[in-house]
């Protein structure tokens, strides 16, 4: 979509964050249920998943023209806090 001017690519871009954070904000959810089916912090942990997820996006990234290596760095980061607050979910 071609804005028309600055206000209005500042409206879009709003709009895309508030979505963004909408969808964190679900992810977290399912990453909090996770907890309660793994075993143990290794399970918790799980770097064969990370690097699947890691994979999964970086082709995901290619495909919509995004930069595989700033999703990637975005995924990591979000990753590692979601890990986070899964281990102190998985402690409880």
């Amino acid at each position: 979509m071609k804005c028309e001017d600055l206000e209005e690519v500042r409206e879009n871009i709003d709009r895309i964050d508030n979505e963004i954070i909408r969808l964190i904000t679900e992810r977290g959810g399912y990453v909090v249920q996770a907890s309660a089916f793994k075993k143990n912090e290794d399970g918790v942990r799980d770097s064969k998943r990370v690097e699947a997820v890691i994979a999964r996006v970086r082709d995901k990234a290619e495909k919509y023209g995004a930069s595989p290596d700033m999703v990637e760095a975005v995924y990591r980061e979000m990753i590692s806090r979601f890990i986070n607050i899964e281990m102190e979910e998985f402690k409880k």
